[in-house]
């Protein structure tokens, strides 16, 4: 199999461990807080996606070794600013491994699929969080006290 579709289910993988990773520590931090709260449960989604993609061309499956490797911001509203940052990033890493993929119509589907994730849903979530500096538990409540300013938007 070709080294350019290994490298790109690679780097794929890689950004939504550490993705995952980020979201899980900064819910470990604030607690159950919105987009974070749904946006990893997507992020694990993600990765389930792409794990056939690699038993299909016959790759090993890279260990998630981002847990230790994150750190995590200093509150909520520079968490929901990091994830705006996070989720252009990943738009345009999908674009860039759009182009190496053309070859592999299951590959194509995978990616559009999280990019169209990432863009419509994960980016617009983190850009109210950021814009509205308020935040709202993953139970319906508000939270304030020690969470500062974050976001009120579920993803």
């Amino acid at each position: 199999m070709s080294k350019q579709l290994r490298d790109a289910l690679i780097e794929a993988l890689e950004d939504e461990y550490k993705a995952r990773a980020t979201y899980r520590l900064i819910l470990s931090k604030f607690g159950a807080i919105r987009p974070f709260v749904n946006i990893v449960e997507s992020e694990e989604r993600h990765i389930r996606a792409l794990i056939p993609l690699f038993q299909r061309y016959g790759y090993a499956l890279p260990e998630d070794t981002w847990q230790g490797r994150i750190t995590i911001p200093a509150s909520v509203q520079e968490a929901c600013q990091e994830g705006v940052q996070a989720e252009i990033e990943n738009g345009a890493m999908y674009r860039r491994l759009l182009n190496l993929t053309t070859d592999y119509p299951d590959v194509q589907t995978v990616f559009l699929n999280l990019q169209r994730a990432s863009q419509t849903r994960h980016l617009p979530a983190f850009q109210r969080c950021a814009e509205r500096g308020t935040i709202q538990t993953g139970q319906g409540g508000r939270g304030h006290g020690r969470h500062g300013r974050g976001c009120r938007h579920g993803a």
